[in-house]
């Protein structure tokens, strides 16, 4: 799947309005914490979609920006509104536990090993990411 940054953005978007406008149904916010990872502050994703959801919504957007682990404490900590991690069975677990109200898949990642055309440590045909960086590293 080969998803602009643009419709990326768009979905973001859309999911932290919908997210923000049923969770603070009952009083209008002006502003939200997102507890993030540092991989998603440091993309530069937040400077490009706050800054839309805010004009869109009237909703400042502040982003804390730690590990996954330790965003999702902070959320059980209830000093956060929206959680944008990457480690699905913590995520869950944090649902499960009754610490969240829904998953979404917002993102993912590609990992691309570039190398000369020759292909010196034969990685081409290896079967996956491990086996051609044990390869490589041969």
């Amino acid at each position: 799947m080969n998803i602009s940054l643009p419709r990326l953005s768009s979905r973001a978007l859309a999911l932290l309005t919908a997210l923000t406008s049923s969770a603070l149904a009952s009083e209008p916010a002006r502003s939200i914490i997102v507890q993030s990872t540092t991989s998603t502050q440091n993309s530069g994703f937040y400077r490009h979609v706050a800054p839309a959801f805010t004009a869109e919504t009237g909703i400042a957007v502040r982003v804390i920006a730690v590990g996954t682990g330790q965003a999702l404490k902070n959320a059980q900590n209830c000093d956060g509104d929206l959680v944008i991690v990457h480690a699905r069975a913590a995520e869950l677990r944090f649902i499960q536990q009754g610490y969240g109200l829904q998953r979404r898949e917002l993102m993912y990642n590609d990992f691309v090993i570039i190398g000369p055309p020759d292909d010196p440590a034969n990685i081409g045909d290896a079967p996956d990411t491990r086996s051609a960086l044990q390869r490589i590293a041969a």
